[in-house]
């Protein structure tokens, strides 16, 4: 018997299997043929839903942004817990760190998909960047830091971040140390915060366990 589903569920279903076997043999090693054996959809079923197997992967993509906005989002916006934990935190939640998140950032890091990197950053950068400025501005009521340009602070931040920390780069031990001491460093001075005040704070963003 033929099992009909809904739009949304079925979407779904595509995504759900595209992405194991995405992670399983690699995004370049699986075809929409193998989608399709693994599911038992008809092609114009798939096709109803995506144009084809990039789309699958755009489409992956904003479902992940949209599962990693809204994790940080959660931890952003608690006030019940001090600001610069909140900060620690809504770094490490934005991080897009799971297995899916590995494969899918191996292909936007290819030079075929600049494009779609470049829009992956833009969607990140324009939703997290409210969250900070949030938490920036908690942190100025409190007397923690001082910016008169917070929104402008943590898109230089991050973008500082997003250039510097780039997963397609590989440093030392030695040059990444460098790097984050003065990331952090950097960070104190835009936001006229004690030397050394956010150096406990920041440092899980880098070394995390």
């Amino acid at each position: 018997m033929r099992i009909v589903k809904e739009a949304a569920e079925r979407r779904n279903e595509i995504l759900d299997v595209a992405e194991r076997l995405f992670c399983t043999n690699g995004y370049d090693n699986t075809s929409t043929n193998d989608i399709l054996a693994e599911i038992g959809i008809a092609r114009g079923t798939l096709y109803y839903h995506f144009k084809n197997k990039e789309d699958i992967l755009d489409a992956m993509i904003d479902r992940i942004l949209d599962e990693t906005i809204k994790r940080a989002e959660n931890i952003a916006l608690n006030e019940s817990m001090p600001v610069l934990e909140r900060l620690t935190k809504t770094v490490l939640a934005a991080n897009v760190d799971t297995k899916t998140g590995s494969m899918i950032l191996e292909q936007v890091h290819k030079p075929q998909n600049a494009l779609m990197h470049a829009k992956m950053q833009e969607r990140l950068l324009s939703q997290l960047v409210p969250l900070f400025v949030k938490i920036i501005e908690d942190g100025i009521s409190q007397n923690l830091m001082q910016t008169d340009y917070p929104e402008e602070t943590m898109q230089m931040l991050l973008l500082y971040a997003n250039t510097v920390f780039d997963d397609s780069i590989e440093y030392s031990e030695e040059e990444k140390k460098k790097m984050v001491l003065a990331f952090i460093s950097n960070s104190e001075i835009l936001l006229h915060m004690e030397k050394g005040s956010m150096l406990e704070a920041m440092l899980p963003m880098f070394y995390r366990k």
